[in-house]
C-alpha cells in the first residue's frame, strides 16, 4: 500500500469554476468556504504540498456584512517598510471604496503562507458587482453550507 499524492499536471486538468454570490453573506463565514474550495481540501484527492483546488468567483462583493461592530472597529492594516510608513483603513471604509479586497484579504489569511497560498490565491477572482468576465468557463454554483443569508 502506498499513499497518492497528486501531481501538479492532475491537478490542473481536474480544476472546476465555481461561481458565489456574496450577498447578503457574513466575511469570515464565507471567507472560509471559499479557502476550503481554494485549497482542494474538499476533494478525495487533496494533497498538501500541490495547489490542486479549483477557481472560484465572487460575485456582488459590495453587498457582504460583518457582525457585531467590526464595521467601525475592525481595522486593515498596511505598512510601506519606510519610517511613518504605517497605514490604517477602517472595514467600513475600505468596504466602501474597494469591496474585492475585503474578501481577498480574508480569504488571504485563511491560506497557507508563502509561495504555495500565493499561487492558490490567483485561483480567487472577486468583482463588486454582479457582472463578471468569465462566462466562457463552465461555472458551478456553490451555496455555502454553513452561511446564512
Amino acid at each position: 500500500m502506498s499513499t497518492y499524492f497528486q501531481s501538479k499536471e492532475d491537478a490542473e486538468q481536474n480544476a472546476r469554476w465555481y461561481l458565489v454570490d456574496a450577498a447578503g453573506l457574513t466575511v469570515g463565514r464565507l471567507a472560509s468556504e471559499i479557502a476550503h474550495i481554494i485549497r482542494g481540501k474538499h476533494k478525495p484527492t487533496f494533497t498538501p504540498h500541490v495547489n490542486c483546488g479549483d477557481c472560484v468567483v465572487v460575485i456582488n462583493a459590495e453587498k457582504v456584512k460583518f457582525s457585531g461592530n467590526k464595521l467601525e472597529g475592525k481595522i486593515y492594516f498596511s505598512h510601506s517598510q519606510f519610517p511613518g510608513g504605517l497605514k490604517s483603513v477602517k472595514a467600513g471604509d475600505m468596504l466602501n471604496k474597494h469591496p474585492e479586497r475585503v474578501i481577498e484579504h480574508a480569504v488571504h489569511g485563511m491560506l497557507p503562507k508563502g509561495n504555495l497560498g500565493h499561487r492558490m490565491l490567483r485561483n480567487l477572482r472577486v468583482y463588486a458587482g454582479s457582472e463578471h468576465p468569465h462566462g466562457a468557463q463552465k461555472l458551478e454554483v456553490f451555496t455555502p453550507k454553513y452561511v446564512t443569508r
